[in-house]
């Protein structure tokens, strides 16, 4: 069979990215370009800013994909772009700039949700298996998805209110850790022990996730310790936010477990790459005899190898997208 060949653009929030994946598992090169010590500077990412340096970097980014492939587009078999969700202002750049490739060198175009990227992470250098559990954990998105095939995906829960990597962000603000607060609380929680007793999360019995309790007991406890005059082991309550973090998603994946009887379990998004969460549902994957796949470190946060990996099932079964795709703000998978 011929190679294929996929382009691909990820801009939904602050990384620039371009890849070219063969055959949807093989990066043949990756380029990103992060505006994370801009946006540091803020304490978070600022959508215009971030729109404007997508706009600054996308051309660079590509000169950069086509020199370390020696391919050129011409070579491409599609272009492959995010088209949902992220911030609108930086999804619109990497959605225009791919529809002008695909229009100029005549290509056909393949639109990707982002969060299908990141499960299709797990597809490079790898082969997903089926069915499987997939946590999709981010910072917009705390979800539990079935997947039973390509493209076949049952949601089973979601979060209700903040998403794991949003409280993360949060409770690092609190305890004055600064942007990406997620790898800062984790590399504090090292230092740390379980030592804060903090509120058990909801038990009930379905899939769903809530962390903004969580998050706010945290929040409450600072505030109230600082107006006692009392010192807060940042270390400790680190290292307490994360273990109750991760104990909510054990809980609900293991109910999963049990229920289904499935045993392949995916995990996907930024926070997977918080190696503390990897060995917790390892050790839990390991309890039910089931297989547990994790994108490598490169590919657990946003890049555009993830939306070729995706793209792949799309342009084998010919769903190509027309010239007015637009982007959008908000979308699910299923």
């Amino acid at each position: 069979m011929k190679d294929v060949y996929i382009l691909s653009v990820e801009t939904s929030c602050d990384e620039t990215s371009i890849a070219i994946v063969k055959n949807g598992n093989e990066v043949v090169a990756l380029s990103i370009l992060t505006q994370m010590d801009t946006h540091a500077n803020y304490g978070g990412v600022v959508p215009e800013i971030a729109s404007r340096m997508h706009t600054e970097n996308i051309t660079m980014v590509l000169e950069d994909v086509l020199n370390k492939s020696h391919m050129k587009i011409e070579d491409m078999d599609a272009i492959a772009v995010t088209y949902a969700p992220g911030l609108l202002g930086s999804l619109l750049v990497g959605v225009e700039f791919a529809k002008v490739l695909s229009y100029v060198y005549d290509k056909p175009l393949i639109k990707v949700n982002h969060l299908i990227g990141h499960i299709y992470a797990n597809k490079i250098d790898n082969k997903l298996h089926f069915p499987s559990l997939a946590l999709i954990i981010s910072g917009g998105h705390t979800e539990l998805i079935k997947i039973t095939g390509d493209y076949q995906f049952e949601k089973l829960g979601e979060t209700q209110d903040d998403a794991i990597g949003e409280a993360f962000d949060k409770v690092a603000r609190v305890l004055d850790l600064k942007y990406p607060g997620g790898p800062n609380i984790e590399r504090l929680a090292k230092e740390g022990k379980n030592n804060y007793k903090l509120p058990e999360m909801v038990k009930d019995n379905t899939y769903n996730f809530s962390y903004s309790g969580l998050k706010s007991s945290v929040i409450n406890l600072v505030h109230n310790e600082k107006q006692r005059g009392n010192d807060i082991n940042k270390a400790d309550l680190a290292c307490s936010f994360q273990c109750a973090a991760v104990e909510e998603l054990k809980r609900k994946l293991e109910l999963a477990l049990k229920n289904t009887n499935i045993k392949n379990v995916i995990i996907a998004g930024g926070v997977s790459a918080n190696k503390y969460l990897r060995e917790e549902i390892n050790k839990l994957c390991q309890k039910y005899n089931a297989k547990l796949d994790v994108p490598e470190f490169i590919y657990c946060t946003d890049n555009a190898a993830m939306i070729g990996a995706a793209a792949y099932p799309l342009f084998q079964s010919k769903e190509f997208a027309d010239l007015d795709l637009n982007a959008s703000s908000n979308s699910d998978i299923c």
